[in-house]
């Protein structure tokens, strides 16, 4: 089990243990976590997951694939630390991994 720590807008953090091989979409939906809309339901068709990886665990993340990138340009206010959390596979190496969703999504 790894903990994601979610923060929304408003700066209020959500700790949530998820399952390795589970995506961190998959964790916020359980969890409720607000701000994570996953209309898609994480086929990466849509960019109603979209959150920020905080700088500190963007390498350990990686980037994001062609076909992300593509859908991340439907997202709403798009950084260079965006990413779709349905892309983001859950492993022991992101225990305590920091998301921030972001105000609204697209």
């Amino acid at each position: 089990m790894a903990k994601i720590h979610f923060v929304d807008h408003t700066g209020e953090t959500r700790t949530v243990e998820v399952e390795e091989g589970a995506t961190v979409m998959e964790a916020a939906i359980r969890n409720a976590i607000p701000g994570v809309e996953a209309e898609c339901g994480g086929a990466c068709a849509c960019a109603t997951c979209h959150v920020y990886v905080d700088e500190a665990w963007r390498e350990k993340v990686g980037s994001p694939s062609p076909m992300e990138e593509d859908m991340l340009d439907f997202g709403y206010d798009v950084r260079p630390n965006s990413r779709l959390s349905c892309q983001i596979k859950v492993s022991s190496e992101l225990d305590g991994l920091v998301v921030t969703t972001p105000e609204r999504q697209a």
